[in-house]
Parts: structure tokens; sequence; C-alpha cells
């Protein structure tokens, strides 16, 4: 059980995440998180920092799909304002959401990434089929009242994972 919420990287922000490295490990495809990943939980904007990422994974070939667990009508907005495929209502860490961005990006799991800041959803469910996880801060301490809740479990669990060696 504690492998699977170990995730393969663990980074501050999207510039510490080496792409050449991904590309060399066969990875073609890259699911990323909304809330606290890409966006501020609560806000709609995306900051241009990121924004130019995103648009900088596309120019090297790398197919994204955005997978939330938020509704479909914020989600949808926020996959248009950036001409990405997505995935709502995911209910992350179940596998149908994942399976969704699979499908959208007609990729393998052995081929694709998810990059979020929940180790109880992203990577939990990322690691759940296989693909290569990166656990990145979130970007506000800002969050629904849900997820406020995980991450006093998360404390916990990255306690013992790093007590095991599993983590640093």
């Amino acid at each position: 059980m504690f492998r699977l919420l170990c995730p393969r990287q663990m980074v501050d922000g999207f510039d510490d995440i080496d792409l050449t490295e991904l590309t060399r490990l066969g990875i073609r495809g890259i699911i990323v998180d909304i809330d606290n990943t890409i966006i501020p939980w609560g806000s709609d904007v995306v900051d241009a920092r990121i924004r130019l990422w995103l648009d900088e994974l596309q120019a090297q070939g790398f197919k994204v799909c955005l997978v939330s667990n938020n509704k479909n009508k914020r989600v949808k907005a926020i996959g248009e304002r950036l001409s990405m495929p997505f995935v709502a209502r995911a209910l992350k860490p179940a596998k149908a959401g994942f399976r969704q961005a699979l499908d959208h990006m007609g990729l393998p799991p052995s081929q694709v990434a998810v990059i979020g800041d929940q180790l109880f959803t992203d990577v939990l469910g990322g690691n759940r089929l296989g693909l290569y996880t990166i656990w990145v801060r979130p970007l506000s301490s800002r969050e629904f009242i849900g997820t406020k809740v995980h991450r006093q479990f998360e404390k916990i669990a990255v306690r013992l994972l790093r007590a095991k060696g599993l983590i640093k």
C-alpha cells in the first residue's frame, strides 16, 4: 500500500521537471491536475509562466490532458481556454478518469506521467495504473475543505514514507 503513495518525483514547481529526462524515460503524454497544480484553488487564472510551460510541453511533442475532480463547467472552461482535452469529475483516485485521459491521448500507461499536488488523488490514482507520478507543491494554501482534511492524512503518510526510506 505504501508504494502506491510514492511519487516517482517530488518537485517544488514545474520548472523543476526535466522534460528531456521524461522523454528519455519514454514519456509521451502528461496528465495534469488543475486545482492547486496549474491554477490556485478558486481561481480561473493560469499564471503566464505555467501557461508557457504547458505550451512548451506541446511544442516538444508531449500530448497533454487535464484531469480534475472539479465540476464539468469549470474544467471545460479551463480546458477550452488552454486548448487542451480534459476530464472533469474524474473521481480521483479512481482509475476511470485516468483511463479517459489515456484514451484522449491514445497512449498506454507506460508512456504517460501524471502531475498533481495531492498524494491521495493524483499520485495514488496514477500509481494504481502504472503511470509515472510527479508530486508538485500546491500553488496555494487556500483549498476546498475536503482537501484540507486530506492534507492532514498526507502529512502522516509522508512521515511514514520517510521513516520507511521510500521518499526523501
